[in-house]
């Protein structure tokens, strides 16, 4: 428990460093959050964010750091869903994605 108090510590005095290397906009970053811009800044230049909100951050700027539960909580819906019968036919799934890809290219040369 000691190293996750430390942890947190760390990253709560070092968020500013952390948005500022993250590859994603302050801006987005505030609209995601849900908290206004200017106590969004309050809080980073005083290192006062909630653990609730470094939470919401990290999740914003890492996504793919999902937690175990939650990966396990998908894997574990998805075999639910096989096995109730609740699946696509690969070939309809291929088809609908080729079909997604060739409107995402005719709207690009569209725009052209």
């Amino acid at each position: 428990m000691i190293l996750e108090i430390k942890n947190y510590i760390k990253i709560s005095n070092s968020i500013d460093e952390i948005l500022k290397n993250s590859p994603f906009k302050i801006k987005y970053i505030i609209e995601k959050t849900g908290i206004s811009e200017p106590t969004f800044f309050r809080k980073m230049k005083e290192k006062k964010f909630l653990p609730e909100e470094l939470l919401k951050i990290a999740e914003i700027i890492e996504p793919q750091k999902n937690s175990k539960e939650h990966i396990l909580k998908a894997i574990e819906e998805g075999l639910e869903d096989v096995k109730n019968g609740r699946i696509t036919e690969h070939s309809l799934v291929m088809k609908e994605a080729k079909d997604r890809i060739t409107k995402k290219k005719n709207e690009y040369l569209l725009d052209k």
